[in-house]
């Protein structure tokens, strides 16, 4: 061990920093975070760390370094790049057994600046020693990614509550499975998550009385529209935590591969003439594993809130008494739409984006059609390719244009992603043409997909002299299509 792992309290306690640029402002903002007393050894100042020094917050000590003001220093940092004066900070350091840190520099320093995970009071750092700070930096970040958001306001309960569980539980392993038990609590740790202290410390109060809640808890969590990177972090750790999960036949295989292997996964999906499960049984499913004290989580494709009936679910869950958190997605017109290379807003072409459902219920009202067929505006359609005659019909009738672009992104995000262009009287055909799951988007920046479009396979385009763009005839006895 090349290096002795210790935390030290800075509070009050005076460090010099030699050098004034960029890597010394880093290091500066790091210990101001501890609480200590900069001074700065350096002849100019870097635009930020000059205006924390006309705030008070470090002191201009001096326009270059002299060995003498280490003698009232705690610890140094040489951070200038001048190899030169880093070598003069190191020994004269050296020479009062302070502790010195050379910024990128590993044979120049007694100590060094870990990654750091701050979950306060909770802290973990992580060192190579010097030999390798980005793969330190690497680990950090996956660590970052499984640990709890809500792992610092847990620890300050624990602290708070650690008196009276010492004095209601008088033996060491009594005490210890307190704790793990709190610990490991999906509850608590949800509580602890959404920062709702005083539930989670009248949990605490439950469980040192010995009146542990047996009811499990639910999380609705969206999957987002297809591409497993685009899940949340929070959402991967609901589902990795998950005894059960239910999910929707839009949620991709890609996202299920991340539920835990021993977890039970059930499909409660939906498809557009296809088997569904009813809504009604899905909302005795979620209640019925949550009583019976599980991690439930409702997987659900995009975000639960937009056209998923993530209200209607947990309504049910609080009529029956269910705890439950909601763990937002990116909504497929969100994705799909970005993956396709089509803004849904422009300043040259669309000033508004609106969402809505190509089915609705039996006895819903009719759309209104005429605020739908606005120009300038991007409607983006969930559900609607069976619809998609009736749609391009009746936006015709109330004024919108027959050439106004429109595309159908057939699984969006997906490797198979496809996206299939033309103009609304065009959209009956393009649907047709598209595998499923689809999002139909119609207006003017539609037809930006085909010079925006970044992922899979992109037609290959030129521009002409008007300089529009020009797409290849799909067959000998087709013109080519001009695209704006």
């Amino acid at each position: 061990m090349d290096y002795f792992p210790l935390f030290a309290d800075l509070k009050g306690r005076p460090v010099l920093v030699v050098g004034a640029g960029g890597v010394a402002l880093r290091k500066i903002r790091l210990l101001l975070k501890c609480g200590a007393l900069i001074r700065i050894a350096a002849d100019k100042l870097h635009p930020h760390i000059r205006s924390l020094h006309e705030a008070g917050r470090v002191e201009w000590a001096a326009r270059a370094f002299s060995p003498e003001l280490l003698d009232t220093a705690f610890l140094a940092v040489a951070a200038t790049n001048d190899a030169d004066l880093n070598e003069q900070v190191f020994q004269a350091a050296q020479q009062r057994r302070l502790l010195v840190n050379t910024v990128d520099d590993p044979a120049r320093c007694n100590f060094i600046f870990p990654s750091i995970i701050d979950r306060h009071p909770i802290q973990i750092a992580i060192s190579s020693g010097g030999q390798a700070p980005v793969l330190a930096r690497l680990l950090r970040e996956k660590l970052e990614a499984l640990l709890p958001q809500g792992l610092g306001v847990m620890a300050g309960i624990a602290g708070r509550w650690r008196g009276r569980v010492k004095a209601k539980l008088v033996s060491t392993a009594q005490r210890r499975r307190f704790w793990e038990k709190l610990f490991t609590s999906a509850a608590f740790q949800r509580l602890a998550d959404s920062r709702r202290s005083r539930e989670a410390e009248r949990l605490v109060r439950r469980q040192l009385a010995g009146d542990w809640p047996q009811t499990g808890e639910v999380a609705l969590v969206g999957a987002g529209p297809g591409d497993a990177g685009l899940l949340t972090l929070k959402g991967l750790q609901r589902i990795q935590e998950a005894d059960v999960v239910l999910y929707d036949a839009l949620v991709s295989e890609q996202v299920l591969e991340l539920v835990r292997r021993d977890a039970d996964k059930i499909c409660v999906g939906k498809r557009a003439n296809g088997g569904s499960v009813p809504q009604e049984e899905t909302n005795r499913l979620l209640v019925r594993y949550a009583l019976a004290g599980k991690r439930v989580v409702r997987l659900k494709g995009g975000d639960p809130f937009v056209f998923g009936r993530g209200g209607e679910e947990l309504e049910a869950l609080r009529e029956a008494g269910v705890p439950f958190e909601v763990v937002p997605g990116i909504t497929a017109a969100l994705g799909a739409a970005a993956y396709a290379g089509i803004p849904l807003t422009h300043r040259d072409h669309a000033h508004s984006a609106m969402f809505i459902p190509g089915q609705r219920k039996i006895d819903a009202d009719a759309p209104d059609w005429q605020a739908l067929a606005q120009s300038r505006q991007t409607l983006v359609v969930y559900m609607g390719t069976i619809k998609a005659a009736e749609l391009a019909r009746e936006l015709i009738a109330h004024g919108r244009a027959a050439d106004t672009p429109a595309a159908v992104v057939s699984c969006g995000t997906l490797p198979g992603q496809q996206v299939f262009s033309g103009s609304l009287s065009e959209l009956p055909g393009l649907a047709e043409k598209a595998p499923l799951p689809a999002l139909l988007i119609i207006g003017e920046t539609a037809a930006l997909h085909h010079r925006l479009g970044w992922f899979g396979e992109q037609p290959a385009l030129s521009a002409d002299r008007s300089g529009w763009y020009v797409q290849p005839a799909a067959g000998a006895d087709k013109p080519a299509v001009r695209v704006a």
